[in-house]
């Protein structure tokens, strides 16, 4: 073809392009490599990136998909022929050489963790299984160190080498006390996980007994008088619950908690008609912001029964909600009899057991999920209402509603 030198022109040229982006890029890590400076601190930051690598698999806790994943990290930092990872009954993850004697080690580990002691291992002590082993390798040294959790041994760390001199001891008991932290770490979240939803548990509870028996009363009164706005009311509380009573998720939408609210206060206004007076003002921006279940309704409970319920003649609450730069905020503000700001803050501190129990929940839970700085902000005096302000970041990626 009379075009194919200069197509062929042009795929070299294409050819010396990719060839010499790769070398940039080469080049460029390579430097990156050596502005570390010295060999001790390039060993430094070799050590802390794989510490941090394997740091990311064992945040679940002490399992056999993050302890592989992680063990192939840990023998790298160790410079082991192999390293074993065990939990107290079995072995979880063992990576490198001498998977053969993977049946020995638990049994070969008995002391370490009943006793919580690490155990240095010579070769012989694996018996006549080290003949198994096709490779014809010699049978290895190891060490074993207890994971301690707390007072309790969780696992252990087995690194088998040539020889276990009192280097590879102490370095195997260092990653075994750092793989002990990473294991309370996860175990700290599991923890605050299910005491998050003991508190939504909590709210369940609270929930149930007044409003359910309120709104029931409420609809049998318009049975007979109103029969379709008994049908109305029954499906509004059945909707309610639902939502409320739900068993999956810690996390929902504004728009879903302000679904939520709609069917509580209709609920509501048909057991107090007038008395209670609703405006609501959200912007649409931040109808999709993830906030925490049960977050928003027990703050408008708590406007109805201790400010409203308390007051003579009607009453009036606001909702507003709108974009604050990263931020959605939201207010829930009502004009009922107010409470002592002492008392509150008493209450918040969880020195009261009273009957604002749902704010001091909701307060807890906005500081365990976003930090200190995100709780509840309310102002409140005797006779002059209350103002609850509500933070919460809008980008929220590890976050599902």
């Amino acid at each position: 073809m009379p075009d194919s030198p200069l197509l062929t022109a042009a795929a070299i040229a294409l050819i010396t392009l990719a060839i010499a982006a790769v070398v940039g890029i080469g080049l460029k890590v390579l430097r990156s490599f050596r502005d570390l400076g010295s060999d001790a601190e390039r060993a430094t930051y070799t050590t802390l990136h794989a510490a941090s690598r394997a740091g990311q698999h064992l945040r679940t806790g002490l399992n056999a998909a993050g302890a592989a994943k992680a063990s192939r990290q840990l023998r790298a930092l160790l410079g082991c022929d192999a390293l074993a990872i065990t939990d107290a009954t079995g072995v979880l993850a063992w990576d490198g050489s001498h998977e053969h004697l993977r049946p020995r080690l638990m049994e070969l580990a008995g002391e370490a963790l009943r006793e919580g002691r690490p155990t240095v291992l010579q070769p012989r002590a694996w018996g006549d299984v080290s003949a198994a082993d096709e490779t014809q390798e010699a049978a290895p040294a190891a060490v074993i160190a207890p994971i301690r959790a707390g007072s309790r041994v969780v696992g252990c760390v087995a690194a088998l080498a040539p020889q276990a001199g009192a280097g590879l001891a102490r370095a195997t008991g260092e990653v075994a006390d750092w793989v002990a932290t990473q294991v309370e770490l996860a175990e700290l979240d599991a923890s605050r996980t299910m005491l998050m939803e003991a508190e939504v548990r909590a709210l369940r509870a609270q929930i149930s007994p007044h409003f359910i028996y309120n709104s029931l009363n409420a609809i049998a009164s318009f049975i007979n008088t109103d029969p379709a706005r008994a049908r109305e009311l029954v499906v509004e509380f059945a909707d309610f619950t639902r939502y409320s009573f739900r068993r999956h998720g810690d996390f929902t939408t504004l728009a879903e908690e302000l679904r939520c609210i709609d069917r509580y206060l209709l609920l509501e206004r048909a057991r107090f008609g007038e008395r209670v007076q609703v405006s609501l003002q959200v912007a649409p921006e931040v109808l999709s912001t993830v906030i925490p279940f049960l977050s928003l309704q027990p703050l408008v409970e708590n406007a109805v029964r201790h400010g409203l319920e308390a007051k003579e003649g009607p009453g009036h609450i606001s909702i507003t909600a709108h974009d604050s730069g990263a931020f959605a905020e939201v207010q829930i503000e009502d004009d009922g009899v107010g409470m002592d700001p002492e008392y509150l803050r008493s209450l918040l501190a969880g020195h009261r057991d009273g009957d604002h129990v749902g704010l001091r929940n909701v307060d807890v839970r906005l500081r365990q999920v976003y930090g200190d700085e995100h709780g509840l902000v309310i102002e409140t005096a005797p006779g002059e209402g209350t103002l609850i302000t509500m933070r919460v970041p809008k980008s929220q990626p590890g976050h599902d509603a």
